[in-house]
């Protein structure tokens, strides 16, 4: 080995990865090279067998002090990586008319619609869905009362063909609590909170019926198919997606097992990938789809389901609070449904706006506060927690809808965001925004002018959208979450909801705007007063490490952090340092964590990516915004059984 002193540039006592051609007679061989800048001059310290000639390719900085955490491909590229040049990366490739990415409610209805269309009209079509979780269903976490209007639409005979909607809601509670107290405040037909006629559901057993009637129809459902790239062509449109890599170590290197993921071609891509998916964000990007709307304002749900003594179950009984725990600023409430199943079964969830701003606040323990409210802990008590999980969802509503295509495919449901915030419900919008969009590609697809175009674009679709009752109804609603962040914060968005909602169906001729992005609207912790949380009881509240256990959720250990990061030094200098590490707190699952260097001065970020539920907090809420949330390897996640 020799030492060879170059020129270049950075920081004292700071390493980074550069790539060197070895030079040769008979061509060039990148091997690895580790540069350590000293005052002045950078020392290259590399294997030289003939002259060195140095040339950065790459860099990535990571400070002495706070060792490397990101590995993942998609950060430090394997082509300037010397441990991947004799890696075949060719992938193989399979074609299909349209392509689903996704399987949940709005991916299924999707494929669902255009397999009835093709029956319909004696035609050819092959529509595949890929969806990342091990089972259709397992990544699925919804409160979740059902309105039945776009499944009524899809399958006017559900109840014939079995669909597992099986507690029809008989009563509706809304109350305002207080630390002790319950205030319940009427619900009147027509009020955003007025149920009946709706269904509580366990949404991945529902979204695994729609998953079986898919098949039926003949589309191909791939589970455990995580879509890790979109594709495009030398045009600029949308090729199709290709799925994950497999057998990658964890510090990014290959394994004997590596295997190169598939690339799925399709004439349309549709992509339901739910709130905040990874590729979404790509597209946005790409084709300025963000350009003439609001960023995106998010929620975390939290979610547990129990089995409570037989005397505390009301079957079809629906409750939804506001205030306490959380202060008139912070927008959240509660759901606590009771199904009838074999078992005395409710479903109980917290859901905080992402908007929040005190560093402090942690979602998970604001839940686990909730429960003891004596309320709500007389429900609980003598009772057994099943399942525990976390989903980011979007409540911008209209002013956040983003462009819907661009060439070559589309955004559908819970990614480009239709809940209903008022309601608490997105289910039916998003399954019918995939049905008007299912629509609008078979008519492209089968219209004798595309008979040869490699791809369509659904163009169609934004405009039946704007002309359905999807588009009405969250017009009407459109000025209600934007209103909580008046002065009177709580007090003014119930007072707005029940004069310009409730009164007047949202005909106000103003919109109101959400402002800045969730991550922009934490204060530094120099601003904010901690938060003291109150111990778990073991009873009625928990640690988080055991409700994490509930959730089933596994990675194989041995692979890149999923959860990456553009820049390793951030957590530690700035979310750290300016926000007293939030990671900690806004995480629902124990992903995030500092802990002290072996030095003993100061800390370093770890990463805790097999706890990982898919909820993307993380990505959402970093005041820096510097994680990016990626796929893992296939079958990653939980594995809910009805959430």
């Amino acid at each position: 080995m020799r030492l060879r002193v170059c020129e270049g540039q950075g920081e004292v006592g700071h390493d980074v990865n550069i790539v060197v051609r070895k030079v040769i007679q008979d061509g060039g061989l990148e091997v690895g090279l580790r540069l350590y800048v000293l005052p002045g001059r950078c020392v290259a310290l590399g294997w030289c067998g003939a002259v060195v000639v140095v040339r950065v390719v790459a860099q990535r900085w990571c400070s002495s002090a706070s060792p490397r955490i990101t590995t993942h491909y998609s950060v430090v590229p394997r082509e300037t990586d010397a441990r991947w040049a004799d890696v075949d990366m060719e992938r193989y490739e399979d074609e299909a008319d349209v392509v689903v990415v996704g399987g949940g409610p709005a991916g299924l209805s999707a494929a669902i619609r255009l397999m009835q269309r093709a029956q319909q009209e004696e035609r050819e079509l092959r529509v595949m869905v890929v969806e990342k979780a091990a089972d259709i269903g397992g990544h699925i976490l919804s409160g979740a009362c059902l309105e039945p209007r776009a499944l009524e639409e899809l399958f006017p005979d559900w109840q014939e063909r079995g669909a597992p909607l099986n507690t029809p809601v008989t009563k509706d509670v809304f109350s305002f609590l207080t630390e002790k107290g319950r205030l319940n405040i009427p619900i009147l037909p027509g009020m955003p909170m007025h149920n009946h006629g709706n269904y509580i559901v366990r949404m991945g057993h529902v979204v695994r019926w729609l998953g079986e009637q898919a098949e039926e129809l003949g589309v191909e459902v791939y589970p455990g198919t995580p879509a890790s790239e979109v594709l495009y062509r030398s045009d600029g449109s949308v090729a199709g997606v290709a799925t994950g890599d497999v057998g990658i170590a964890k510090d990014g290197s290959p394994k004997d097992a590596f295997a190169r993921g598939m690339e799925l071609r399709a004439k349309c891509t549709v992509f339901a990938e739910g709130c905040h998916g990874h590729l979404a964000k790509q597209l946005y990007t790409k084709f300025n789809l963000r350009e003439n709307c609001e960023p995106q304002t998010y929620g975390i749900g939290l979610k547990e389901l129990w089995e409570v003594a037989p005397e505390n179950h009301k079957p079809g009984t629906i409750e939804h609070t506001v205030g306490w725990p959380l202060d008139r600023f912070t927008y959240g409430g509660s759901f606590l449904y009771h199904l009838a199943e074999d078992q005395p079964l409710v479903s109980l969830g917290f859901v905080i706006g992402l908007d929040y701003t005190n560093p402090y606040l942690s979602p998970f323990q604001e839940f686990q506060r909730f429960k003891t409210h004596p309320s709500v802990a007389a429900v609980l008590r003598g009772g057994t927690r099943i399942s525990y999980g976390a989903r980011a969802l979007n409540e911008g509503g209209l002013q956040c809808i983003p462009k819907l295509t661009f060439p070559g495919g589309c955004l559908v449901g819970c990614s480009p965001g239709f809940m209903n915030v008022p309601k608490i419900k997105g289910t039916h919008n998003a399954m019918k925004s995939a049905m008007l969009a299912a629509d609008s590609i078979f008519d492209q697809l089968t219209d004798e002018k595309n008979a040869e175009a490699e791809w369509v674009e659904p163009v169609s679709y934004e405009t039946t959208l704007r002309d359905s009752w999807v588009w009405k109804e969250l017009h009407a609603v459109r000025n209600v979450r934007p209103s909580f962040h008046s002065p009177l914060g709580l007090y003014g968005g119930l007072l707005y909801t029940g004069l310009f909602y409730v009164l007047g169906r949202g005909k106000e001729p103003w919109t109101l705007k959400h402002g800045v992005r969730d991550a922009e609207r934490l204060k530094p912790a120099s601003e904010a007063n901690p938060i003291a949380y109150p111990k778990p009881d073991g009873e009625v509240s928990f640690d988080l490490l055991s409700s994490v256990a509930l959730t089933g959720t596994n990675h194989d250990h041995d692979q890149p952090p999923h959860l990456t990061l553009r820049n390793d030094s951030v957590p530690v200098e700035r979310n750290h340092g300016i926000f007293d590490g939030p990671e900690g707190r806004f995480c629902p699952a124990g992903v995030y964590e500092y802990v002290p260097l072996e030095s003993g001065d100061g800390v370093r970020l770890q990463i805790n990516a097999q706890n990982c539920i898919h909820c993307k907090t993380c990505d959402i809420k970093c005041p820096s915004q510097n994680i990016n949330w990626v796929v893992p390897e296939a079958g990653g996640g939980p594995a809910y059984d009805g959430m």
